[in-house]
């Protein structure tokens, strides 16, 4: 398994409309998600910047990033393109972060 995190923006006035989008997400995007070994997934707002920080657990990159390829990804893009900052393609824009630390109990 495999950890990453990025950022990314929500914007000012819609931050109630992301999380209503999100609670629940589609069905057809969780299983696809789950079918691309996603095995957690969260996201959090700082409230004081509208920045979003994204949490997964992954079985793979290689995995993840074929999501992006799949249709349900794409009309979910499209769908949440007026809430956030996008790329031409409407994939929302974002930043990897690094993984400085971690401690789990085994």
């Amino acid at each position: 398994m495999k950890r990453i995190a990025f950022k990314m923006s929500v914007l000012r006035g819609a931050e109630k409309e992301y999380e209503a989008r999100h609670n629940p997400i589609w069905p057809e995007l969780q299983r696809t998600l789950l079918a691309h070994g996603v095995r957690s997934y969260s996201i959090f707002l700082d409230e004081e910047t509208n920045a979003l920080f994204a949490y997964a657990e992954i079985d793979s990159e290689e995995q993840w990033d074929r999501i992006a390829e799949t249709e349900v990804c794409r009309k979910w893009w499209t769908h949440m393109a007026p809430l956030m900052p996008t790329n031409e393609d409407a994939s929302p824009q974002s930043t990897s972060l690094r993984e400085l630390f971690h401690i789990e109990q085994t």
